[in-house]
C-alpha cells in the first residue's frame, strides 16, 4: 500500500524493510555485538564456576545430606530416610570434603563427640563408605554387652521396655524376621518389634531394639550380645547402632563388609541434626502421584 501522507515520498519496493540490507537495525560497529555476547557467556561461565564453589564449600563445610541405606538404626532412622548433617560438630579433616580428597592435613577445630551423639563418619580399613551410628564409649571408657545389656565402665546401662516399635512394610523396608510380622485389618502388614529405653551416664535416652532369641549370629562363635571388655583408645569412639541384633558396629572387628572396630575420631564426617525426607520405596517416577504417597511426611523435620 501507498504512503499518501501529504509531502510524503511515494515508496517503491526496493524501500520495503524487508529487502534492505539493514533490516531489522543498524548494523554492529566496530564488532561490539559479538563482543557482548561473549561477555554474556563468559559471565554465565563465571557464574556456574562461583554457583559450583558455594555448593562445594556448602557441603563441605556446612550441612552435608545423607540417606539411610539399612535398618541398623532402628527404631530411630528407617531405610528411606535422608538427614542433613552439620559438618562442623567435630571439626574439619579430609573426610569433610567430597571423595576425601587430601586438603586438609590432620584434623582443624577438632572436638570430641558427646555419648549418644548421632554421628556420621568413615569406617577403616577402607575410607569410602559413609557409616551412621550412636556414640557409646569415649577414650579410657571400658565397653561390655553382659545379657544384652550394655555396661560402661563396669555400670550396667539401664535398659527399660517400653511400647513396642510398629513400622510398617513397605518398598523398602520388610520385617527382620516372620516372627515381628503383623497384619492389620486392611490387609496391610507391619513390622512389630521389642523395644527398650537406654540411659547413658550422662543423661542421653533413646530406643533400641532387641530381637531377643530371633537374633542373627553371623559368626557362631562370637555372641554380640555376651562380649569380653573393650577399652576404647585414646582419639577414638565406640559406636554402636541402636538396632542390636541388626548391626555391624564396633562389637565387631574392622573387616570389608563387616564391622567397623572402634573407630578414630580422625574419621568423622559429620552430626546427624534434622530429618530432611522420608519415602517407603514405593515411588515411580512414572507415576507423579506415588512421589507424594510414598513420603512418610510424619518423620520430615525431625531433629536429633
Amino acid at each position: 500500500m501507498t504512503d499518501t501522507t501529504p509531502g510524503a515520498a511515494p515508496s517503491s519496493p526496493q524501500d520495503t524493510p524487508t529487502d534492505r540490507p539493514d533490516a531489522g537495525g543498524p548494523p554492529p560497529r566496530d564488532g561490539k555485538a559479538g563482543k557482548q555476547a561473549g561477555g554474556k557467556e563468559e559471565n554465565f561461565f563465571l557464574f556456574l564456576v562461583k554457583l559450583v564453589l558455594v555448593v562445594l564449600a556448602f557441603r563441605s563445610f556446612l550441612f552435608a545430606p545423607f540417606n539411610i541405606p539399612s535398618e541398623s538404626m532402628l527404631p530411630r532412622l528407617e531405610n528411606g530416610d535422608y538427614l542433613l548433617a552439620s559438618k562442623w560438630s567435630y571439626g574439619y579433616s579430609r573426610f569433610s570434603l567430597p571423595l576425601s580428597v587430601p586438603l586438609i592435613p590432620g584434623r582443624i577445630f577438632g572436638r570430641e563427640p558427646a555419648r549418644g551423639d548421632v554421628v556420621i563418619f568413615k569406617a577403616p580399613p577402607f575410607d569410602d563408605t559413609d557409616y551412621i551410628k550412636r556414640v557409646i564409649g569415649l577414650p579410657g571408657d571400658q565397653i561390655q554387652m553382659i545379657g544384652g545389656v550394655l555396661h560402661i565402665n563396669g555400670v550396667a546401662v539401664p535398659k527399660v521396655r517400653v511400647a513396642d516399635a510398629v513400622i510398617p512394610e513397605s518398598g523398602n523396608t520388610r520385617c527382620y524376621h516372620p516372627a515381628f510380622v503383623r497384619f492389620l485389618p486392611d490387609g496391610s502388614s507391619v513390622c512389630r518389634y521389642p523395644r527398650y529405653r537406654e540411659t547413658l551416664p550422662n543423661g542421653v535416652s533413646y530406643d533400641v531394639l532387641d530381637f531377643g532369641p530371633y537374633a542373627y549370629r553371623p559368626d557362631p562363635t562370637f555372641d554380640p550380645d555376651n562380649t569380653g571388655v573393650y577399652i576404647v583408645p585414646e582419639g577414638h569412639f565406640f559406636a554402636m547402632g541402636d538396632n542390636r541384633d541388626n548391626s555391624m558396629d564396633s562389637r565387631f572387628p574392622a573387616t570389608p563388609g563387616g564391622g567397623i572396630g572402634i573407630v578414630p575420631q580422625a574419621n568423622l564426617v559429620g552430626k546427624a541434626t534434622v530429618m530432611m525426607f522420608s519415602t517407603n520405596g514405593s515411588a515411580s517416577w512414572f507415576k507423579p502421584w506415588t512421589w507424594f504417597t510414598a513420603t512418610r511426611w510424619n518423620r520430615i523435620g525431625g531433629t536429633f
